[in-house]
């Protein structure tokens, strides 16, 4: 493994596996995953929200189309019965696509092209950042999935910039969805929270950031959602939308 690779991991690893880090996520997932449920992935990275939802009783089926990142969460994981590992990206059709990789930064791995070009101009945080390498890898959609597995009673989406295209492949109302946001693609936040209206009745909340508590006391519609995405999300680098639906 190159230096830049072996640092990228290591910050990585360090983010997502620090001590604590678990008991927080499950009370963030309490309310969404029981026992029996089952919880797609997206975007798995090294699986620390993987092994959150089997810690809650639910089978995981994780995503991560990276080919290098796929084999640490393989072992990673590999003491939990109840995620299987799939080396997948997720889109609007199957097929194939070209992953951009990032060395210093494996977490931004992208099927997004015209994101990944324009993201360095619109968010400070990739300023630096550089996609060498692009990789050929299979997709499915979440439709398929659906088909193969059952309709999950969660699915956390997290593929940076690529969210609106997952969700174009889902036409099943999910109970529980979440879709990571950036700062320089609000848009992209607003097409999720539209796409999910079409689908169904959805209320909306917001985690900023890596945190673990909701920014608004009461759940907020979508056209509150999209406003305060309009707003500018309180300036907010990065957070994830998370979307319940009414019944």
């Amino acid at each position: 493994m190159r230096l830049d690779e072996a640092l990228g991991l290591l910050r990585s690893l360090a983010l997502y596996r620090r001590p604590g880090r678990q008991r927080r996520l499950r009370q963030l997932y309490g309310p969404f995953v029981g026992n029996g449920d089952l919880v797609f992935d997206v975007g798995a990275h090294l699986g620390d929200r993987s092994v959150a939802f089997a810690a809650l009783g639910a089978r995981v089926i994780a995503l991560e189309p990276n080919p290098r990142i796929a084999r640490w969460l393989e072992r990673l994981v590999a003491g939990h019965d109840r995620i299987h590992v799939r080396r997948e990206a997720v889109g609007r059709h199957e097929g194939r696509a070209e992953l951009a990789l990032s060395r210093r930064t494996p977490t931004v791995a992208t099927l997004a092209r015209a994101w990944r070009e324009r993201m360095p101009d619109l968010d400070p945080a990739f300023r630096h950042v550089r996609w060498e390498e692009v990789v050929d890898v299979p997709v499915t959609t979440l439709d398929a999935l659906v088909e193969e597995h059952g309709l999950p009673r969660f699915c956390k989406i997290d593929v940076e910039g690529y969210e609106a295209e997952v969700l174009a492949g889902l036409s099943h109302p999910v109970d529980g969805i979440s879709v990571e946001f950036l700062r320089g693609d609000l848009k992209g936040a607003v097409e999720c929270v539209r796409r999910l209206e079409s689908l169904a009745a959805y209320e909306f909340n917001t985690v900023l950031g890596e945190g673990r508590s909701f920014r608004f006391d009461r759940w907020q519609s979508a056209e509150a959602t999209v406003a305060w995405l309009h707003a500018g999300g309180d300036g907010a680098p990065s957070g994830d939308i998370y979307a319940r639906r009414l019944h």
